[in-house]
């Protein structure tokens, strides 16, 4: 959780507030399938529906109020993997700081599974 204060009070912001701003700036991105999750029973990665969209999202907290994000996604086939990527950590960024006015240390993009068809 951040905490932002200031003349007027406090503000808390928690992780699934985070997940939420992240798993839907990712999910809008050209080229994104949708966020993924690993099953732990089969190993394999699944699609998650549109409402589960902060699932393939992790966030994790810095001393300094800022965050790095993880995220773990399945992209169409064909796709520049490198110009998706750019274009999901830039809009993560602008959406997470527009939101929150949280700083953004890092956000790591995982290429989980590509959709064929």
């Amino acid at each position: 959780m951040i905490r932002h204060e200031n003349e007027n009070g406090t503000v808390n912001v928690s992780t699934s507030v985070y997940t939420e701003i992240v798993g839907t700036a990712v999910s809008n991105c050209f080229g994104v399938k949708g966020m993924a999750a690993r099953s732990v029973k089969d190993g394999v990665y699944h699609l998650l529906r549109k409402e589960s969209v902060s699932k393939g999202v992790y966030v994790e907290f810095h001393d300094d109020d800022t965050i790095s994000i993880d995220l773990h996604i399945m992209v169409d086939s064909g796709v520049n993997l490198g110009a998706v990527g750019e274009s999901i950590i830039s809009e993560v960024r602008h959406q997470v700081t527009k939101c929150t006015g949280t700083e953004v240390r890092a956000v790591n993009v995982y290429f989980d599974s590509m959709m064929i068809g």
